[in-house]
């Protein structure tokens, strides 16, 4: 055992998604194209939040939380996939692909956790409107949330330190395009038959409590709501729906592979990609697309940014003005305009009218 310990694979060798060369050129193009939308989709969606007031509730909280590790997650795998697309020889360090563990499980371990904590957030906003801020006060928000970091970083590190505890002294090819847990498992010199058990029942135990808690939680909503409304299990279907489809897209790929007796390759590699490429890129898509909040920041950054020109525009006029009569005249225009730009209450046809009379003479 010794020996085996000290001769230690310094590298592992990824196989990828295919062998095809016009085909991983195909890929190289689409996973850019989708990491550049996850890249640019949840951060909009964390600056939105952060920079509207209108969005400064727990439950926008949560999901600005949620939109970055939905980036967090896909950065860890997916430029490494896309990169890897253009190489003959995929390989990764002994150390970078500990790492890997390490971060996929630390956010996706996370994620888990804050999605009930999203769901036990509308199921006091639903179920308790009444007592909403006093439960979900800024304190119990932050708490929460440091709460599903917590968690996810001693099940990662519980992950991780299961697989450094086993010798590496021969093969070393993942039939895959990153370091998922249990195919590195199978590299160790030794039966690994008790440690994928116990690797598998470590991550199993997080992703069915968490979705079983997802289910009574969102049940429990639909029942109360069914029972308090007319028409109520439709208004109950469209207030959850948006985090209802997150979970299944997100625990279904999770549960199957790591609690399905039987393994197969090619449907192994495409959930791989679906919970590690398309559900963080799904996520602020969902969100974004059936909330209405969100739809107006959008709307209100688009037009502060048109604002933030034209006044940018007045401005470089202003300076670059000849005459001192033309001042006066201009000066005058730019206060207007300027009062007008700044406040978007006072942003009304009959000011703009004023301004353009103004312009004229």
């Amino acid at each position: 055992m010794e020996e085996a310990n000290q001769s230690v694979v310094s590298e592992f060798i990824f196989r990828g998604l295919c062998s095809s060369r016009e085909l991983q050129a195909f890929l190289l193009l689409l996973f850019f194209v989708l990491y550049l939308m996850t890249v640019v989709g949840n951060l909009l969606v964390v600056l939105l939040i952060i920079t509207d007031l209108h969005l400064h509730s727990p439950m926008y909280f949560l999901l600005a939380n949620l939109s970055f590790v939905d980036f967090c997650l896909s950065s860890v795998t997916t430029p490494k996939l896309t990169t890897d697309l253009l190489k003959d020889n995929k390989t990764i360090s002994f150390g970078g692909c500990m790492t890997q563990i390490l971060c996929v499980h630390f956010f996706g371990g996370g994620e888990m956790v804050l999605l009930v904590t999203m769901a036990y957030d509308r199921y006091v906003a639903i179920c308790k409107p009444l007592h909403y801020s006093s439960i979900m006060d800024r304190q119990r928000c932050m708490w929460l949330v440091l709460i599903s970091w917590i968690i996810g970083f001693v099940h990662a590190m519980s992950q991780l330190a299961i697989i450094l505890d086993l010798p590496f002294c021969g093969p070393r090819i993942v039939d895959s395009f990153f370091c998922d847990i249990p195919l590195v498992i199978k590299l160790a010199c030794m039966d690994t038959h008790t440690v994928g058990m116990l690797v598998n029942a470590d991550s199993g135990f997080l992703a069915t409590t968490c979705f079983v808690l997802l289910l009574i939680s969102y049940t429990y909503i639909l029942v109360t709501v069914h029972l308090r409304s007319k028409g109520g299990a439709s208004k109950a279907l469209s207030t959850c729906t948006s985090h209802i489809i997150v979970v299944v897209l997100f625990f279904g790929p999770c549960i199957f592979i790591y609690l399905w007796p039987l393994n197969i390759n090619s449907v192994d590699k495409f959930l791989a990609v679906f919970y590690t490429v398309m559900t963080p890129l799904l996520n602020p898509a969902i969100y974004t697309l059936r909330n209405k909040e969100i739809k107006n920041a959008i709307k209100r950054l688009i037009s502060q940014s048109m604002k933030s020109k034209e006044l940018t525009a007045l401005i470089r006029n202003l300076i670059y003005c000849r005459s001192y009569e033309h001042d006066k005249e201009f000066i005058g225009g730019f206060i207007m305009k300027l009062y007008i730009c700044s406040n978007f209450h006072d942003n009304l046809p009959r000011y703009q009218s004023i301004y353009k009379l103004k312009e004229k003479k």
